[in-house]
């Protein structure tokens, strides 16, 4: 029975992500879901009607945490090491 089970959910798999399936689609839908989903959040934040100090203050947390990040700067690589054989051969003796 374990193997009728596992052989008919990798099927399953292999019929769900075929291979060449392209997921370059899936990368921008994730991002247009991310996007609606910060505006979404957003206007929910603003619409809260605020009267005391700490309530206006996690307002804008909120809103800060909400706002992407500006781009940072790519990490460069690092330098390349000389070739050295490790662990160091034993001397001759």
């Amino acid at each position: 029975m374990f193997l009728v089970r596992s052989i008919f959910w990798l099927v399953v798999a292999y019929m769900i992500i075929k291979p060449g399936v392209d997921f370059a689609g899936a990368a921008a839908m994730s991002n247009q879901a991310m996007t609606a989903g910060q505006q979404m959040v957003a206007d929910q934040v603003a619409g809260i009607d605020c009267d005391t100090l700490q309530c206006i203050g996690g307002k804008a947390v909120l809103s800060a945490a909400l706002k992407p990040s500006p781009a940072t700067m790519p990490i460069p690589a690092p330098a390349p090491q000389p070739a050295i054989p490790i662990p160091r051969p034993r001397p001759a003796r």
